[in-house]
C-alpha cells in the first residue's frame, strides 16, 4: 500500500478533464480505459486508491500527472491541457470551458497566406454574433478575440489561425479546438459544408455558395460598391460559426458515447440564433452566371 499526499484544489471541479488522464505524459487511451474499467474514473479516485494493479513506473507517472493537472487546473491554464491531449481529444475542453468559448470562420481573397488579405471575420461565442469587414472594423477583432480561452474551427489549425496571425501580426494563444480532428475520429470527412450535408444540416439559399464563391461576392461588393453581395458574404460568413456551435455539440456527444460518462455528461444542442443578414439571391444568380460564362471561355479559349 502506498500513501500518497496530493495537492487539493480550492477551486471548482471540471466535470471533462478531472475525467481525463490521457494529456499525461506517457499515458494513453489503453491505461485511461483500464483506471475507469476499475472505477477509477476521476483524479481523486485514483490519489485515493490504495493500491493500483499497474507497473510502479506507470503508477509515479499517473500520481506525478493527476497533481501537476490539479495545480494547472487551479492557475487556469487551459493550454496545459489542450497541449498535452492528441487533437482528436480537444473535445474534452468544452464543457468546462464553454463560457469561455468562441466558434471563429474567416473569409478570404484566397488560400495563399502571405499574399491574401482577410475581407470578412464571424466570431459567435454561444450568445453574441460579431462580424468584422476589411476596410470597416476589422482589426476590432484582435481585441475581441483576446476575450475567450478556447477557439472552435473547422480547418482552423491549418488556415483560419495561420493566416490571422500572419495578417494581423499577432499570436493567438489560445487552446483550438479544430473540429476537422474530432470529426475524423468519428468517421466524418470532407470540408465544412460536406459535414455539415452528413448531419442534415442546409444552408437553403446559400447551399451554393463556398469558399471560391465567397471571393467573388467580395469582389463584387469592391468592384460595384455592391452592398448586397458584402451581406452575402456577411451571411455566408456566419452560418459557418453558427453551424460550427451544433457540430461541437454533436461531436462532444458522440465522443461522450464512447465513456462511462455518456448519461451523465451529455449537452443539449442549442437552439440556432437567427443570422443577421439574407442572402440575396439576384447577387448570387449574377455571379453563378458569370462563373459559368469563364468557365465556358476557358474551355473553348
Amino acid at each position: 500500500m502506498v500513501r500518497i499526499i496530493y495537492y487539493q484544489s480550492e477551486k471548482k471541479s471540471k466535470e471533462v478533464l478531472e475525467k481525463s488522464f490521457l494529456h499525461i505524459n506517457g499515458i494513453g487511451e489503453k491505461t485511461e480505459v483500464q483506471l475507469w474499467d476499475l472505477e477509477i474514473y476521476n483524479w481523486y479516485h485514483l490519489l485515493g486508491a490504495e493500491s493500483l494493479n499497474f507497473p510502479k513506473n506507470k503508477i509515479q507517472l499517473l500520481i506525478q500527472g493527476v497533481n501537476e493537472s490539479i495545480k494547472q487546473l487551479d492557475r487556469g491554464n487551459v493550454n496545459y491541457f489542450s497541449n498535452g491531449l492528441p487533437t482528436n481529444q480537444h473535445w474534452r475542453l468544452f464543457k468546462d470551458y464553454k463560457a469561455d468559448t468562441a466558434y471563429l470562420d474567416i473569409e478570404t481573397t484566397g488560400l495563399d497566406i502571405y499574399n491574401g488579405i482577410i475581407t470578412t471575420i464571424a466570431l459567435y461565442d454561444g450568445t453574441s454574433i460579431y462580424y468584422y469587414v476589411n476596410g470597416k472594423n476589422l482589426h476590432d477583432f484582435v481585441d475581441d478575440i483576446a476575450n475567450y480561452n478556447i477557439l472552435v474551427t473547422y480547418n482552423g489549425k491549418c488556415f483560419d489561425i495561420p493566416f490571422i496571425e500572419h495578417y494581423f501580426g499577432i499570436k493567438l494563444n489560445q487552446s483550438q479546438i479544430d473540429l476537422r480532428y474530432v470529426l475524423k475520429s468519428l468517421g466524418y470527412t470532407g470540408g465544412l459544408k460536406q459535414i455539415e450535408k452528413q448531419f442534415g444540416l442546409s444552408r437553403v439559399d446559400l447551399s451554393e455558395v463556398d469558399g471560391l464563391f465567397a471571393v467573388y461576392l467580395w469582389e463584387e461588393y469592391q468592384m460595384n460598391k455592391n452592398n448586397n453581395a458584402l451581406e452575402t458574404l456577411l451571411a455566408y460568413n456566419i452560418e459557418d460559426v453558427i453551424n460550427l456551435e451544433y457540430l461541437m455539440h454533436k461531436s462532444y456527444n458522440l465522443k461522450l458515447s464512447n465513456t462511462p460518462f455518456k448519461d451523465k455528461l451529455q449537452m443539449e444542442i442549442p437552439e440556432r440564433p437567427n443570422v443577421p443578414f439574407s442572402p440575396d439571391k439576384k447577387i448570387i444568380s449574377k455571379i453563378k452566371r458569370h462563373r459559368f460564362l469563364d468557365n465556358y471561355f476557358s474551355m473553348i479559349n
